[in-house]
């Protein structure tokens, strides 16, 4: 089983992640941002990964250092769990369908950060969540987990459903990319010998 312990401390936040690569998509969350708490959920179901995360965070200040340093802690998590990388499929898309809204979400595991993020959120807050945020955390992802990271919404009305699509996508995305490519073996899937 691929899993990953880690703790990340600044004078911002105190993150402890526990994730489990093949798992079952159970969770145990907090974050104190509860709408966040609950993409987090979204996204352990839907990856089928197993997750547990405790967060403090300087909530008084922003919610920005605790989404974004989630997004790094989880995705360092991720290229943790998978070593090398040897034998994973290494890339995955998914579309999800929320209701009246449309989401995509492609990564690509490529040992290269960067992130697309493209939302039609017209609000500041969805729940407790400050929306703006939403790009933070994936290009935190990005960033920890050193992949490409594109995620899209192509339309929708609801904030909450396009936000929320595009956590189940990115979950659904992620799980195909670290899984594992039955026919081409322990092989790195690079031609050029590292990722």
């Amino acid at each position: 089983m691929r899993k990953a312990t880690l703790t990340r401390s600044t004078r911002e936040t105190d993150i402890a992640l526990k994730l489990t690569i093949e798992g079952r998509g159970r969770y145990d969350v907090g974050t104190g941002i509860r709408f966040f708490d609950h993409m987090l959920e979204l996204f352990a179901r839907h990856g089928a990964f197993d997750l547990v995360l405790r967060v403090k965070g300087d909530l008084d200040v922003d919610q920005h250092h605790t989404v974004e340093d989630v997004g790094i802690a989880l995705g360092e998590a991720v290229a943790s769990a998978l070593g090398a990388r040897r034998g994973i499929h290494r890339a995955g898309y998914f579309v999800m369908p929320m209701d009246e809204t449309l989401a995509v979400a492609a990564i690509d595991l490529s040992g290269r950060p960067h992130a697309v993020v493209d939302l039609r959120l017209k609000v500041d807050r969805v729940g407790d969540l400050q929306s703006e945020l939403v790009q933070d955390f994936f290009e935190g992802f990005a960033q920890g987990a050193r992949a490409n990271v594109h995620v899209k919404v192509l339309y929708g009305r609801s904030s909450h459903h396009q936000i929320e699509a595009i956590f189940k996508a990115f979950a659904r995305a992620l799980r195909v990319a670290c899984s594992r490519d039955r026919q081409l073996g322990r092989m790195l899937p690079s031609t050029k010998g590292l990722l």
